[in-house]
C-alpha cells in the first residue's frame, strides 16, 4: 500500500523522486523520504506528513545527487513519524533501503538480531529486514538478497542501496508489486507506473522471487536461482495527461467525469456483429459452455460489482453464483469443484487478499478469470483468463469509472453466459446489447447533478449518520452508495436491504436523519414505497432516487426527488452509482475533506 520509487541517471535524483512520490501519494501519505547517493555517501531525509512537508525539508542542498531512493508510507507497523518513515538504514550503516509490504515474522528477525548487538530505532517490521540484510552482506548484493529473501516471511517491494555501491539500485519484489522504468541513459524503480509517466513510458514488470540490478545504462534481472532473466520492455498506452487533474479540482471529480469514456472502451469492443465475445481474450464459448457455477471473489468496491454481478448473471444465464470477501475466502476452506469459475476483481490487480484467493482457487483446480484494470499486474498475469476493463489510470483513493468499468463488465458477462447456454431468446439479448451500447450517453447526462446538487449536499453533511435502502439490485448498489459517502466525507453511513428495516435498523431513524432510498426495479417498487413510509414517519429526511415519472408527489412521501431516464432495469445500477457519487464528492467537497486522499485509506491494498 505504500508508494516506492527509485531513479539512476544523469539528472538531479530529489526533484525526479520527490516528483514520482507525488504521483504515488494515493497508495499512502502518513509520511515521506527520500535517501540520495550524494557524494559517495546515502543521505536520508524523511518526516510524517504529505510530500509538500518532504520537499521543504529537502530544499537545495542535493542539486549533485544522481541516484536516490523514495517512499511514501501507509502505516502497518509503528504509528506515523518521523523514525518510522522510510527509507531505513542498517544500523552499521550499509544498507538503505524503502519498503511496500509486511515482513509477518519481524519479531522472530529481531530478537535475532537483537542478540548479535544489533540495535533498532523505528518500531516498523522493515528495520528487520534492513538489519537482516546488512548481517547477510558479503560484498555481493545480489547474492545478500537471495539470502534473505530465503529467510523472509510475508510481502515485500524493496528498492536498496548499498553504501559500497552508491551508484546501483537493487529492486526485490514479492507479491508487492514492482516495475522498472526504461529510459535513455536512466532508468527507475516504481510501484506503478504513474510514478515514472513524465519521464518514460516503457517499463519491465517484474515478477515473483526476482531481483533487479539497475544502473544508469542497463538493468539486468535474475530469478531466485540466479538464473538471468530476458524480459520484455512493454509499453504505457496512456500518456502523462491521463493522470493529471485537466483543470478540475480533484482526480474524483475528473473520474467521474471520465465514466462514459470509460464506460465506452469497456462495452464496445466486447460487441461485436450482435453478440457480446470474449474469444480474443481466451473466454470461449467451449469454456463457457462448461461452467456450472460461479465464485466471486472481491474487496471493497470491486466486491460490491460482485454483489451486482451475482444478481445479473443468475437472473439472466441461471448459473448459481455466489460472492465472499477476499480476505475470508481461503481462510474458510472453500468448496471448489469441477467446472467452476473464481471470478476475481481488482482494479490495481495487485490486491492483496484478491491474489491470495487466486492462487487458492488454481490450487484446488479451478478456472480463474480476473475482471482488472491494470495490464501486465500480477492477478492479470497469474489467472487463466484476464478482461481488462480499460478504463485508463484511476488515482483517487474512492473509485468512480473503474468501478462503473467492473459494473459494464458484469453485464456483458451475464448477457455472454446467457448467450452461451441460450437462457435468453436473440431478440432479447439484442434488446440487452442496444441498451447497454447506450450506458455511456446516459451516464453523460446525468453528470449536470453535479452543479444541481450542492444544497442537497449541504443538508446531508449536517448529518452524523445516513442510511441506503434498496432492494434487490438497488440494494446491490447501495453498498457502494454508502460506501463512496463514507470513506471520503467520514459521515457514518449504512446499507440495509429496505424489507430488512423493521428487522431492527429502524430503531436507528429519528428525526431528521437522511435516508437515501433507491427504487428503480419495477418489481419491488410498492413494496419500497411501504419502506420508505416507515421511515418517513419516524422523521427521517427522505432522498429518493427513482425513474421519471414513478414518484407521486401527491403522496408526498420523499423530501427530495433524484429521477432516472427511462433504462433497461438490470442496467439501473450503473445509473444510480454516478448519482451517488456526485452526492459523496459533493458533501466531503462541502465539509472540506481531502476528497482524493482520504484519512487511513490507500488506493491499491497489497498488504493483508
Amino acid at each position: 500500500m505504500c508508494g516506492i520509487v527509485g531513479y539512476i541517471g544523469n539528472n538531479r535524483a530529489d526533484e525526479i523522486l520527490i516528483e514520482g512520490l507525488r504521483k504515488l501519494e494515493y497508495r499512502g501519505y502518513d509520511s515521506s523520504g527520500i535517501a540520495l547517493a550524494d557524494a559517495g555517501k546515502v543521505k536520508c531525509i524523511k518526516t510524517k506528513g504529505r510530500i509538500d512537508v518532504l520537499a521543504e525539508k529537502v530544499g537545495d542542498g542535493y542539486a549533485d545527487a544522481v541516484c536516490g531512493i523514495g517512499h511514501t508510507r501507509w502505516a502497518t507497523h509503528g504509528e506515523p513519524s518521523d523514525r518510522n518513515s522510510h527509507p531505513h538504514t542498517s544500523c552499521d550503516g550499509k544498507v538503505t533501503l524503502v519498503h511496500n509490504g509486511i515482513i509477518e515474522n519481524y519479531i522472530k528477525l529481531k530478537r535475532e538480531l537483537t542478540e548479535k548487538g544489533i540495535t533498532f530505532k523505528s518500531e516498523t517490521d522493515t528495520e528487520c529486514a534492513v538489519n537482516l540484510i546488512a548481517a547477510l552482506y558479503d560484498g555481493n548484493p545480489k547474492d545478500t538478497l537471495l539470502r534473505a529473501m530465503e529467510m523472509l516471511t510475508g510481502s515485500y517491494a524493496f528498492a536498496v542501496i548499498f553504501s559500497d555501491h552508491p551508484y546501483t539500485l537493487y529492486a526485490v519484489k514479492k507479491d508487492s508489486p514492482l516495475i522498472l522504468g526504461v529510459g535513455e541513459g536512466e532508468n527507475f524503480i516504481a510501484s506503478d507506473i504513474p510514478a515514472i509517466l513524465k519521464w518514460t513510458r516503457r517499463y519491465i514488470v517484474l515478477n515473483e522471487g526476482e531481483i533487479a540490478e539497475v544502473k544508469r545504462d542497463s538493468i539486468h534481472i535474475v530469478d531466485r536461482h540466479r538464473n538471468p532473466i530476458n524480459r520484455e520492455i512493454e509499453h504505457v498506452e496512456w500518456n502523462v495527461g491521463d493522470a493529471e487533474k485537466s483543470g478540475f479540482p480533484h482526480f474524483m471529480l475528473k473520474e467521474i467525469f471520465e465514466q462514459p469514456s470509460a464506460l465506452k472502451a469497456t462495452i464496445s469492443p466486447r460487441i461485436n456483429n450482435g453478440k457480446v465475445n470474449f474469444s480474443d481474450e481466451g473466454l470461449t464459448a467451449e469454456i463457457a459452455e462448461r461452467i456450472e457455477t460461479i465464485h466471486i471473489v472481491a474487496c471493497g468496491s470491486a466486491l460490491h460489482t460482485g454483489i451486482i454481478g451475482k444478481t445479473l448473471i443468475e437472473r439472466l444465464a441461471g448459473i448459481p453464483v455466489d460472492y465472499e470477501i477476499a480476505s475470508e475466502f481461503r481462510y474458510r476452506d472453500p468448496i471448489i469443484k469441477k467446472n467452476e469459475l473464481v471470478l476475481l476483481i481488482s482494479q490495481s490487480g495487485e490486491t492483496a487478499d484478491t491474489l491470495a484467493a487466486l492462487r487458492l482457487a488454481k490450487e484446488r483446480g479451478a478456472l480463474t478469470v480476473a475482471i482488472v484494470n491494470v495490464v501486465g499486474s500480477s492477478i492479470a498475469r497469474e489467472a487463466d483468463i484476464s478482461l481488462f476493463t480499460h478504463a485508463g489510470p484511476e488515482i483517487a483513493v474512492a473509485t468512480t469509472k473503474a468501478y462503473s468499468a467492473q459494473v459494464a463488465m458484469m453485464e456483458l458477462l451475464a448477457i455472454y453466459f446467457a448467450q452461451i447456454k441460450r437462457t435468453l431468446p436473440p431478440e432479447r439479448i439484442a434488446q440487452l446489447l442496444n441498451d447497454l451500447t447506450s450506458l455511456p450517453s446516459q451516464v453523460e447526462n446525468i453528470l449536470p447533478l453535479y452543479e444541481t446538487s450542492r444544497e442537497l449536499a449541504e443538508h446531508i453533511s449536517a448529518n452524523a449518520h445516513v442510511f441506503f435502502i434498496g432492494r434487490g439490485l438497488d440494494y446491490c448498489v447501495a453498498h457502494e452508495g454508502s460506501l463512496k459517502l463514507k470513506e471520503i466525507s467520514y459521515i457514518h453511513s449504512e446499507a440495509y436491504a429496505a424489507g430488512e428495516l423493521k428487522h431492527g435498523t429502524i430503531s436507528l431513524v429519528s428525526t431528521g436523519t437522511p435516508v437515501i432510498a433507491i427504487a428503480t426495479q419495477r418489481d419491488v417498487f410498492d413494496k419500497m414505497v411501504s419502506n420508505i413510509k416507515e421511515v418517513k414517519c419516524r422523521g427521517a429526511f427522505v432522498l429518493l432516487i427513482t425513474r421519471k415519472g414513478w414518484y407521486d408527489e401527491s403522496d408526498s412521501y420523499a423530501d427530495q426527488v433524484i429521477e432516472l431516464p427511462e433504462a433497461e432495469s438490470l442496467f439501473m445500477p450503473s445509473l444510480v452509482a454516478v448519482i451517488c457519487q456526485i452526492l459523496a464528492y459533493n458533501t466531503a467537497d462541502i465539509m472540506g475533506c481531502d476528497i482524493d486522499k482520504p484519512r487511513n485509506l490507500a488506493k491499491s491494498v497489497t498488504v493483508e
